[in-house]
C-alpha cells in the first residue's frame, strides 16, 4: 500500500563500516522522489564512488552502476626531486599520482583499501632528505612504504628504514650500492642499477676497437660505486683506465688533467646540472671535443639539457651544443618499446598521452625526469600489486594491512615477499626484481647528431645480444683513435758523417802503417836507434786501434741487428782503451824515465842515468797496459755492456694532429755505468795531467838515449788536452748523436794525426834530407853522430865541473869565515889583559908571540884572496892584511891566471 499510494525509492544498503544520512524524512523503508542520501565511512575510511545519491521519479537512484564503498586508507610516503642536481619529481610525481588514481579505482586491486601519496620536495639533496624523513615518521598518519627518487636520497632511507620495519621502493635510484642487501634490506627499485651501463660501455668499447680510455666522476656515491664497477669490468675485457680524475663541484682541474694526459675516449660519470658546467670555459677552452675524442654519458639527462640557461655559464647554446656533438649515452629501456597493454590497461603511447595531459603541455625535453616517468608508474603499480597480494595471507594470520605500525615485523616481511615475486607488464616493460632488489632491462644506446640523440642499438645484457642499427656517424671519417698514434722512431747516426770520418780514420790507419813500416825498416839506424824504436812502434800500433774504433763508434742499429749491438759495444770499449793505453803508454813511459834519469840533482842519480835498459821501458808500458786489460775483463764480466734505449720529447708532425713521433736513442750502457767511467775517467785523467807535468819538467832536457823526448812532450800535450775536453763533452751530448760522435771520432782523429806527425814525420824528414837510408852508412851516421854525442858530452862535463868548483870556494869561504872570528877573539882578550899604561901602544901590531903564521893562513894555489871589508871587520883587525904576502892578493871576483884553465875546463 505505502509503494502505490507514495511511489519512492527503496532504500540502498549503505557500504561496508559505512551509514546513511536521510534528508528531511525519517522513513527508514522508503524514500519519496527527490529525496536525497548521503552514504557515509565510519572511522578512519574513505567513501569510494558516489557519496549523494538522488530518488528518481522512476523509483530508481542516481549512479546505479557505481557502488559506493568504504575503503581503508594506506598512505605512501613520497620523496620528489622537483629540483636540485637532478629534478626527476617534475614528471615522475604528476606519473605516480596517475597510477594511484587507476589503482584506487580498480575494484580487484585493493578492493577495500585506498593509496594516499604524502610526497615532499626532496631537491635531490641527502642533508634536506634527513630532515624531510623525519617529517614523514614522527607525524600522523603512519606510512606503510617510502619511495625516494635520487640514490643519494635513497641510499639515506634505504639504510634507515629498516629500524622503522619499512618497505622502500624507489623510482629513480641507479646507485650500485643499493644493491647491497646487508646494508639495504627492505629495498627495492624500479630503475635498474647504474651497473647495468657498464657490460654495454664495454661492449661499445670493444666494438670500436678501443683498449685506453678515461674517467671522470662526481664524488658522489653513485658514481664511486658505478665506476670501481666499470673498472673491474674493463680489466677483465683488457681495456685499460689510464686517467681516472674525480671532482665535487668544480670540474676545471679535473677537466685540464685529462688533458695533460691525452685522454681521447672518456665516460662521464655526474648529473645533468655538473655536466652542463663542463662547457664553462672548460671543454670548449680545453678543446677536449670533436673528431677526436668521445664521450660517453649518461642516458637520463633531459634531451635538451644542453640547451637548457644557466646563468653560472658563459657559455651559449651554439658552444654547447658543437661542444657535446657526437657523444654517446647508455639508457636504461624505460619505455616499452612494443605496442602491448599491461596490467595498467594501458600502452606505452597512451600512458605517454595520459602524462603529457597532466603536464599541462610542458616541453618533456624541459621536464626533469621525464623519461623516468614509466618507471615511477609501475613502481606505484608494483606497490599496489604487491599490497593486494598480502591480503590473504594476512587475514589467514588474522592481520590487517590497516594494522600496520613501525613495530610490526610481519606485514613487512609479508609485504618484502610479494614484492619480490612480482612480475608484470608495465609500460617501461616486463617488471621483475633481481635477488638485490634491482630492476632487469634492457639498454637503449643513443648519439647525438645534429643536436639531436639517435637511438643507434640496443643491448640485452642478460642474453649479451647487441642489436646494432649501423647509423652512427662520427665527425671525422669514423671512431677516433682511443689515444694519440705513437710512431716509435729511433735516431741513427747521420751517415754523411760517419762516412767522412771512416774516411779520415782510414786515411790514419794508412799512415799509421806508413809510420810503423819506416820505424821497423830504419830500426838499424843509429838515430832511430836512439828514439827508443819499440815504444814509437807501441805509439804506431795504438794510434791505429783507437782509429779502428772510430768504425764501431758509428755503427747503430741503422747498421746491425739489435741482438749484434751488444757486440759493438765491447769492441768500442776495447779498441778504444787498448788503443789508449799503447799510445799513451808508450809516450808516457818515455817521458816518465827521462824525468826520473835526466832532471835529479843528487849524485847517485847521476850515476844511473848513464844506464837506460830498454826492459825498464817495456815493463811501465806492461803494467799501464795490464792495468786496463784487468779493469776492462771485470767489467766485461761483472757488468757487460747491453742496450739501453732513451726516449725524447714526443714530436707532433704538422701533417697529421692525430700522430705523435716518439724518438729514440740507443746507448751502450751497463748496470753501473758511471760507477766504472768514474774509476777509468779518473785513472786516465790523472795519467794525462801526470803526463802534461812531466813533459813540462823535461822540455829542457838534452839526452842522446831518447832523443825524441821533447816531440813526445809535444804530442801528449795535445792529446791530454783533447781527452780532458772530449770526455766531459762527449758526456753531455750523450743525448744527440750527430754531435756525440763528432766530438769523440774527431778527437781520436786529430790526436792520433798529431801524434805521428810529431813523432815520425821529423825522422823522415831528417834521413831524406841527410840521405842516411842505406845500412852501409852506418859507420859514417856513428861517427857524425858521436861528433855530435861529444859536444854534448863535453858541455855536460863542464857544467858539472863548474858546479863542483862552486862547492869547494862555497866551503872554503865558510871556513876563512871562521878564523877571522878566532884571530878577533884572540885579539880583543890579549888587549884586555895589556896594562893601562900600554893603551898608547899601536893596536895594529900583534906581539910577535901570537902573531901567526903567515903560511898557514894562506889559500891553497889557485885559489884567489877574499878582499878586504874593513867595515865588517872590528878595528883592531883592519891591518890584518898584512899577515897575506902583496903577491898572493886576489879579488873574488878575479882568478889568477893559473886557475883560469881549472874553473873553465
Amino acid at each position: 500500500l505505502i509503494l502505490l499510494f507514495f511511489p519512492g525509492c527503496a532504500i540502498i544498503r549503505p557500504p561496508r563500516d559505512g551509514g546513511i544520512r536521510y534528508r528531511g524524512l525519517t522513513q527508514e523503508q522508503i524514500l519519496p522522489v527527490d529525496y536525497e542520501i548521503e552514504y557515509i565511512c565510519r572511522g578512519n575510511r574513505v567513501i569510494v564512488g558516489p557519496k549523494v545519491r538522488k530518488c528518481l521519479p522512476n523509483g530508481t537512484w542516481t549512479d546505479m552502476t557505481q557502488h559506493s564503498r568504504c575503503k581503508k586508507k594506506l598512505y605512501i610516503g613520497a620523496l620528489f626531486p622537483m629540483s636540485g642536481g637532478w629534478p626527476g619529481g617534475q614528471a615522475c610525481m604528476p606519473s605516480a599520482q596517475m597510477a594511484l588514481d587507476l589503482v584506487n579505482n580498480r575494484s580487484d586491486i585493493l578492493p577495500d583499501y585506498e593509496l594516499e601519496l604524502i610526497h615532499y620536495d626532496s631537491m635531490c639533496d641527502p642533508g634536506e632528505a634527513t630532515k624531510l624523513l623525519y617529517d614523514l615518521l614522527y607525524t600522523e598518519p603512519i606510512k606503510i612504504v617510502l619511495m625516494p627518487g635520487c640514490s643519494g636520497v635513497s641510499t639515506l632511507v634505504a639504510e634507515a628504514a629498516r629500524m622503522w620495519n619499512l618497505i622502500v621502493l624507489s623510482y629513480g635510484s641507479s646507485s650500485p650500492a643499493l644493491s647491497n642487501r646487508q646494508r639495504f634490506p627492505t629495498f627495492f627499485r624500479t630503475h635498474p642499477s647504474a651497473t647495468l651501463h657498464n657490460p654495454t660501455r664495454v661492449q661499445l668499447f670493444q666494438k670500436w676497437k678501443w683498449t685506453r680510455i678515461a674517467t671522470i666522476q662526481q664524488t658522489t656515491e653513485v658514481f664511486t660505486s658505478t665506476l670501481d664497477d666499470l673498472e673491474q669490468r674493463v680489466k677483465e675485457a683488457g681495456i685499460e683506465i689510464s686517467v681516472r680524475q674525480s671532482f665535487l663541484t668544480d670540474p676545471a682541474v679535473a677537466v685540464k688533467n685529462l688533458k695533460r694526459q691525452d685522454a681521447r675516449i672518456i665516460v662521464g660519470l655526474f648529473y645533468e646540472t655538473e655536466a652542463r658546467k663542463f662547457c664553462n670555459d672548460l671543454v670548449f677552452k680545453e678543446k677536449l671535443y670533436g673528431k677526436k675524442y668521445v664521450w660517453f654519458l649518461i642516458g637520463w639527462y633531459a634531451d635538451n639539457w644542453f640547451k637548457i640557461k644557466d646563468p653560472a655559464i658563459n657559455c651559449t647554446v651554439e658552444n654547447m651544443t658543437e661542444a657535446v656533438e657526437g657523444h654517446v649515452t647508455t639508457e636504461i629501456v624505460m619505455l616499452n618499446p612494443e605496442t602491448v597493454r599491461g596490467v595498467s590497461n594501458m600502452t606505452s603511447q597512451e600512458f605517454l598521452a595520459a602524462l603529457m595531459s597532466r603536464l599541462g603541455g610542458k616541453n618533456p625535453e624541459e621536464t626533469g625526469g621525464f623519461q623516468e616517468a614509466p618507471l615511477a608508474y609501475d613502481a606505484v603499480w608494483a606497490l599496489a600489486l604487491a599490497l593486494n597480494k598480502t591480503v590473504a595471507p594476512l587475514k589467514a594470520k588474522g592481520r590487517r594491512l590497516e594494522d600496520f605500525n613501525y613495530n610490526n615485523h610481519d606485514i613487512t616481511s609479508e609485504i618484502y615477499r610479494a614484492l619480490n615475486t612480482s612480475s608484470f607488464e608495465g609500460v617501461s616493460g616486463q617488471v621483475v626484481f633481481d635477488a638485490q632488489g634491482s630492476r632487469m632491462a634492457m639498454t637503449l644506446i643513443e648519439q647525438l647528431q645534429g643536436g639531436s640523440y639517435k637511438k643507434i642499438g640496443y643491448y640485452d645484457s642478460s642474453q649479451k645480444n647487441l642489436s646494432w642499427f649501423g647509423n652512427d656517424v662520427w665527425i671525422g671519417a669514423g671512431p677516433p683513435a682511443d689515444r694519440t698514434v705513437v710512431i716509435e722512431e729511433y735516431r741513427f747516426l747521420s751517415q754523411k758523417l760517419f762516412a767522412s770520418v771512416s774516411v779520415f780514420a782510414g786515411l790514419g790507419i794508412l799512415l799509421g802503417i806508413v809510420c810503423l813500416t819506416f820505424n821497423i825498416y830504419n830500426g838499424n839506424v843509429r838515430y832511430i836507434q836512439n828514439s827508443q824504436p819499440y815504444l814509437n812502434n807501441m805509439t804506431a800500433v795504438g794510434c791505429m786501434m783507437a782509429l779502428a774504433a772510430v768504425f764501431p763508434l758509428g755503427i747503430d742499429g741503422h747498421h746491425v741487428h739489435r741482438s749484434q749491438f751488444p757486440v759493438v759495444c765491447q769492441f768500442r770499449l776495447w779498441l778504444l782503451g787498448l788503443g789508449f793505453s799503447l799510445a799513451y803508454g808508450s809516450m808516457f813511459t818515455k817521458i816518465w824515465w827521462v824525468h826520473t834519469l835526466f832532471t835529479k840533482k843528487d849524485e847517485k842519480k847521476e850515476k844511473k842515468k848513464q844506464h837506460l835498459e830498454p826492459w825498464k821501458l817495456y815493463a811501465t808500458v806492461g803494467v799501464l797496459l795490464a792495468i786496463d786489460f784487468l779493469s776492462l775483463m771485470i767489467w766485461q764480466i761483472v757488468d757487460p755492456l747491453h742496450i739501453t734505449v732513451e726516449k725524447f720529447t714526443k714530436e707532433a708532425p704538422k701533417e697529421d694532429l692525430d700522430v705523435l713521433i716518439q724518438p729514440l736513442l740507443e746507448h751502450c750502457n751497463s748496470e753501473k755505468m758511471n760507477t766504472w767511467l768514474g774509476v777509468v775517467y779518473g785513472y786516465k785523467g790523472l795519467l794525462l795531467l801526470l803526463g802534461i807535468f812531466l813533459a813540462y819538467e823535461t822540455k829542457s832536457v838534452s839526452t842522446e838515449k831518447i832523443n825524441d823526448h821533447r816531440a813526445v812532450g809535444m804530442a801528449i800535450y795535445n792529446v791530454a788536452v783533447l781527452c780532458l775536453i772530449t770526455a766531459p763533452v762527449t758526456m753531455i751530448l750523450s743525448s744527440q748523436q750527430d754531435a756525440s760522435f763528432g766530438f769523440a771520432s774527431l778527437a781520436i782523429v786529430f790526436s792520433v794525426y798529431i801524434t805521428l806527425v810529431v813523432l815520425f814525420v821529423p825522422k823522415m824528414r831528417r834521413l831524406i834530407t841527410r840521405g842516411e837510408w842505406q845500412s852501409e852508412q852506418q859507420d859514417t851516421l856513428k861517427t857524425g853522430s858521436s861528433t855530435n854525442n861529444n859536444d854534448e858530452e863535453k858541455s855536460r862535463q863542464l857544467e858539472r865541473e863548474n858546479r863542483e868548483l862552486q862547492k869547494i870556494i862555497q866551503e872554503k869561504e865558510e871556513r876563512v869565515s871562521a878564523l877571522r872570528n878566532q884571530l878577533a877573539e884572540r885579539q880583543a882578550l890579549r888587549n884586555r889583559r895589556r896594562p893601562s899604561t900600554g893603551q898608547n901602544q899601536n893596536h895594529n901590531a900583534p906581539p910577535p908571540s901570537s902573531q901567526p903564521d903567515p903560511k898557514s893562513l894562506l889559500l891553497p894555489p889557485g885559489y884567489p884572496n877574499p878582499t878586504t871589508d874593513n867595515h865588517s871587520l872590528p878595528p883592531s883587525f883592519s891591518n890584518s892584511s898584512n899577515l897575506y904576502p902583496a903577491d898572493s892578493k886576489m879579488s873574488r871576483n878575479h882568478c889568477h891566471n893559473s886557475q883560469i884553465p881549472l874553473l873553465y875546463k
